[in-house]
């Protein structure tokens, strides 16, 4: 009975604050699932128009709307282990280019100094070049 209490006390076996733990690591989402998704956010894109006011600001969600996925796309790309980090070197590049467009923190319009090609022009690119470089 003194070693189950001792156990008990010092941490030994089960805690609750482990199991937590372990319950709110978030699961990442497989290379095939999240490049489903993010294609399909590149096709919503596509067969809603794309973005049709060239005013500034009129396309902040349709650039967003595609840069959440490419975001886990980068997660299950980081955690596959099928491949090296080389094979994704280019869709790297292209996820790079979105986030610096992105990161203006708004849709500069479709001007001279516009922020649309890097982030939705590289979409593009990005969906073609996991067309291009499939994993499975």
């Amino acid at each position: 009975m003194l070693v189950l209490t001792v156990a008990a006390a010092s941490g030994c076996g089960t805690s609750e604050k482990a199991e937590q733990s372990v319950a709110a690591k978030p699961k990442t989402v497989s290379v095939a699932a999240a490049t489903k998704d993010f294609k399909a956010a590149v096709d919503t894109f596509d067969t809603d128009g794309g973005c049709l006011e060239q005013a500034a600001g009129t396309c902040w969600s349709e650039m967003t709307a595609v840069m959440g996925p490419a975001r886990t796309l980068r997660k299950a790309m980081n955690s596959d282990k099928t491949v090296g980090p080389e094979f994704w070197t280019g869709a790297y590049a292209l996820i790079d280019t979105m986030e610096n467009g992105i990161a203006v923190g708004e849709d500069k319009g479709a001007g001279t100094f516009s922020n649309r090609p890097d982030v939705l022009g590289s979409a593009h690119k990005l969906a073609d070049w996991l067309d291009e470089h499939p994993t499975s």
